[in-house]
């Protein structure tokens, strides 16, 4: 199959999974807990449901030793992995099991030799097949593991393309769109076959949380992404900067949210942000990524978080973050009633406690290293949610965007360990799947993820040791010395405050 273009060479792999599902019996889907597993769950199971295969779905927090033992003692006759599997497969021996993942393979668990050359690959993996990208020499972000699990679906049956609209809330849960402020490689196949069977919508608008169900103002109040100077962090100013726009905030007793502003209101906004940051010295990149493509699900009501992907996506993250996946994955299958109320009193949790989450940060300290800065948060903060609170404080006072960052947080089975970066560090070289294995490795732990997210599992008191890896590696992967870190001593760290 190599040298096919990416959607040719998925839809190929895809439709051999397909061929593998059919006569199966029973299908066991495990997949996992975050956005992207979540609706990669529904997909497949819905897809499943249309084509009559008995199934059931398992969500996990990642896919390690135990839960392959658990899988073998049941003897489940095919077994399907969403979002997870590319890390594991040197331990699938024994099982039937197909994987949509689109996260990184290491070296021993994909040979060089044989990347690209999937039969051969899947042969030599006991009837393991796999669906990634990554094999066709493409990377995290042209597919997520909802994507991929959609190529399966589609290939299943063509009338799946309805089931593009949760594909597209996967990958924006899983920030596909943030580079390029819009999606790239086969999640454009899936965009198109969602606008075609009349689900989804794609324009260019204002890219900003809570288009939806946000008041006007508290949209521009929490911007991060870009940060507006004078106006994020401050809803006096946000206010005031829309009233002297003549925008009215509120009609009767309704907030108005961004949707609910006609196309002049919205052009005097955008025009009056651009020349607002240009005047406070910001970047034309930085002002650029004020608009990109937004994705609506037509078929959802207005103001609803289900309506707009980016929304529909962190709805389904709280409930994954709260040991709910459950909860999500009914609201992908269209269960909204009890399911979506369930759903959203999990968003309004999840907001309180990553609030609280910032003081945790703030009184615990973020410590700089010569090459990368960490928080350890013990048992103050869900090690689900430690990665969410990392990119928060990656944007607050007291932490360096030069600097990747690293969370530690008490998990049941060791120590949970989060890593994010910035954009502008991918763009230099930084690899932080490559940096959590190298480092959990070191240590005896496990880890993996993309460029710019990456976690691991690591033995309690292996955090200093783990630290010095990953800070050495961070070091070489972007060509580092001591004067390019100027007063960040990696023996005598300095103290922040987040």
């Amino acid at each position: 199959m190599g040298g096919l273009p990416l959607d040719g060479a998925m839809e190929a792999v895809a439709q051999e999974i397909a061929e593998r599902l059919r006569p199966a019996p029973f299908v066991r889907i495990v997949t996992h807990i975050d956005t992207d597993g979540i609706t990669g769950g529904a997909i497949a199971s819905e897809a499943l449901d249309r084509a009559g295969n008995s199934h059931e779905v398992a969500f996990v927090k990642k896919l390690d030793q135990a839960v392959l033992t658990d899988l073998k003692r049941q003897g489940t006759p095919l077994v399907w992995f969403i979002d997870l599997g590319a890390g594991m497969l040197h331990a699938l021996h024994g099982l039937d099991a197909v994987i949509t993942d689109h996260h990184v393979p290491t070296e021993r668990e994909v040979p060089r030799a044989l990347r690209g050359d999937l039969v051969r690959f899947t042969e030599s993996q006991d009837r393991v097949l796999m669906l990634n990208p990554h094999l066709e020499g493409e990377g995290s972000d042209v597919a997520s593991g909802a994507g991929c699990a959609y190529a399966v679906a589609r290939a299943l049956s063509p009338k799946n393309v309805d089931l593009a609209a949760i594909a597209i809330v996967g990958a924006v849960g899983d920030v596909q769109d943030q580079e390029f402020r819009r999606l790239s490689g086969y999640n454009r196949t899936i965009l198109a076959d969602g606008i075609a069977a009349g689900v989804l919508e794609a324009r260019i608008d204002l890219r900003l949380f809570g288009r939806e169900t946000r008041p006007a103002y508290k949209m521009l109040q929490y911007a991060t992404d870009p940060w507006i100077p004078r106006l994020s962090g401050n809803e006096e100013a946000c206010i005031a900067f829309l009233l002297e726009l003549g925008v009215d905030l509120k009609v009767e007793n309704h907030w108005r949210s961004w949707s609910d502003l006609d196309r002049g209101e919205k052009q005097r906004v955008v025009s009056a942000l651009v020349s607002h940051m240009l005047e406070r010295g910001c970047g034309i990149k930085e002002v650029e990524r004020l608009a990109g493509e937004t994705y609506t699900l037509v078929r959802e009501p207005a103001g609803s978080p289900t309506r707009d992907a980016k929304e529909f996506g962190t709805l389904m993250n709280a409930c994954g973050r709260y040991d709910q996946p459950e909860v999500g994955y009914r609201v992908c299958r269209g269960d909204r009633e009890e399911y979506l109320a369930q759903a959203l009193r999990l968003l309004r949790g999840h907001r309180e406690y990553l609030m609280n989450s910032m003081e945790t940060i703030e009184e615990a300290g973020i410590t700089q290293m010569e090459a990368v800065q960490f928080f350890h948060a013990a048992d103050r903060i869900r090690d689900t949610v430690v990665g969410i609170a990392a990119s928060m404080a990656l944007h607050r006072e007291g932490a360096s965007k030069d600097l990747p960052i690293i969370a530690f947080a008490q998990a049941e089975d060791g120590i949970k360990v989060s890593a994010r970066t910035t954009r502008e560090l991918v763009a230099r070289g930084l690899d932080l799947a490559a940096v959590m294995q190298a480092a959990s490795l070191a240590v005896g732990g496990q880890g993996g993820g993309h460029h710019g997210a990456a976690g691991a599992t690591i033995p309690p008191g292996t955090e200093e040791k783990f630290l010095e890896v990953a800070n050495r590696v961070v070091r070489e992967q972007l060509g580092r010395t001591g004067s390019d870190s100027a007063n960040r001593d990696g023996g005598a760290p300095e103290r922040g405050r987040a």
